[in-house]
């Protein structure tokens, strides 16, 4: 089912997401509906605060792009992106390492803004999936910041809170009033 997308300035999108404790039915589907909802509106992740649900979930959809190359590391192996995708994970705990990159970042909350994030180019991850399984997986490139874009949404922080300077000055004041110092 498709949800609505929660806009800038909906509070659940500053709620951090309470530890899923039990994966029941109403998780899984809820998982199936974020799924829906961010390929309908052409997304690449979206986190259950994005749909007024303040828990530690998100989905990603990340394709192979040449422009914005992403690696999937398991076991240490280079694994193929596609086959991984859609991903879902549940109290998700990242480590960043390696350098950081700049470069823009969209958000289904907020259509029609671009910002420029510095994020690390690499991170390793540690969920559960929706069978309760525990999932681990190193990510480098767009899915690494996919994965911390959706990260902060967990855990009530937005990407304009990460905005480099230059571009949170240039923020319409409606969501500059918004915006956090990380």
């Amino acid at each position: 089912m498709i949800l609505e997308i929660t806009t800038f300035d909906h509070p659940a999108l500053r709620t951090p997401g309470a530890r899923i404790a039990s994966i029941d039915d109403s998780v899984r589907r809820l998982a199936c509906d974020l799924i829906d909802t961010m390929r309908h509106a052409d997304g690449l992740g979206l986190a259950a605060q994005q749909v007024g649900v303040p828990l530690q979930m998100f989905v990603l959809d990340i394709p192979q792009l040449k422009k914005r190359p992403s690696v999937l590391r398991i076991e240490g192996k280079t694994v193929p992106l596609e086959a991984h995708m859609p991903m879902v994970l549940l109290n998700a705990e990242v480590e960043t390492y390696g350098k950081s990159h700049t470069e823009g970042e969209g958000c289904l909350s907020f259509p029609d803004v671009s910002l420029r994030v510095t994020r690390p180019l690499s991170a390793r991850v540690s969920a559960q999936g929706l069978d309760g399984s525990k999932i681990s997986f190193e990510a480098d490139g767009l899915l690494a910041r996919a994965v911390l874009h959706e990260l902060d949404h967990t855990r009530g922080i937005l990407f304009i809170d990460r905005a480099i300077p230059e571009d949170r000055a240039d923020m319409p004041e409606e969501i500059r009033r918004l915006a956090r110092p990380c």
